[in-house]
């Protein structure tokens, strides 16, 4: 099991990917927002999206796990 995590503290603006999707290294998976700013999550990894760990609107932390691949 892989993991995406949070680069950043920020609140969940978007949700790019949906489970069951591929995700290839360096596609943007969520969209935070951080002191006014859109900041792009991108995967590290690739792999299919296993499991969504947040929703939008959700605080998160850095180093949080955001989404969970196969």
């Amino acid at each position: 099991m892989k993991e995406i995590t949070s680069t950043m503290a920020g609140t969940v603006l978007n949700i790019l990917v949906n489970v069951g999707q591929d995700v290839s290294i360096g596609q943007e998976v969520i969209i935070l927002e951080s002191m006014k700013m859109e900041i792009p999550v991108e995967s590290q990894i690739s792999g299919k999206v296993r499991g969504i760990k947040m929703k939008i609107g959700d605080f998160v932390n850095e180093g949080d796990v955001l989404i969970v691949l196969e």
